[in-house]
């Protein structure tokens, strides 16, 4: 049985672990999502906080600095060894750079989900009458988005359509409104 592993040498290893890294950076590109259960969250790769430090694409940055810069390193003389340990600190740089990118990516998205504490204290109209010891209906704006909720009055006493109206609690879906 022939040595084939013996005939291989350090830069064609370098290069074998960049080239596939390098592919499975192309292919986390292209398919997005379908290998992010790798990064051991359960399928939650942001985890609420942002991307793992172990998501596919970090790793494969990681992989392809790696074997790139042992590449070169063999390239310019140094051993195996040196080789290695420059490529681990490359591949953490440049990993870790992707990282904090993403992370920085993460923090830039915007939500429009409306809190219900968000809902407190703003002032509203209605616009389906709440009759006395009843529900309604009022409308409030919270920035650029516009919600209806289901509305009881303080006082159990009957709101006229088109009044305005502040929010003083939520319970629940329904929210606690007085006479503006």
């Amino acid at each position: 049985m022939p040595d084939i592993f013996g005939q291989t040498s350090s830069l064609t290893v370098f290069l074998g672990i960049a080239g596939v890294g390098f592919l499975f950076l192309v292919l986390t590109l292209v398919f997005g999502e379908i290998f992010e259960h790798f990064d051991g969250h359960d399928g939650d790769t942001d985890g609420g906080d942002g991307p793992s430090f172990f998501s596919p694409r970090v790793l494969a940055v990681f992989t392809t600095a790696f074997g790139a810069t042992g590449a070169i390193c063999i390239q310019y003389g140094f051993g195996t060894a040196a080789s290695s340990v420059a490529g681990f600190l490359s591949g953490g740089f440049f990993g870790t750079l992707i990282y904090w990118f993403a992370k920085f990516l993460f923090g830039q998205q915007a939500t429009t989900s409306v809190g219900n504490q968000d809902m407190v204290g703003r002032t509203g109209r209605v616009v389906v009458a709440i009759p006395a010891g009843g529900v309604g209906q009022v409308r409030l704006q919270l920035g650029e988005e516009i919600v209806d909720k289901i509305a009881k009055a303080n006082s159990g006493e009957g709101i006229a359509s088109n009044t305005p109206v502040t929010v003083e609690s939520v319970l629940g879906e329904v929210v606690v409104v007085r006479p503006a």
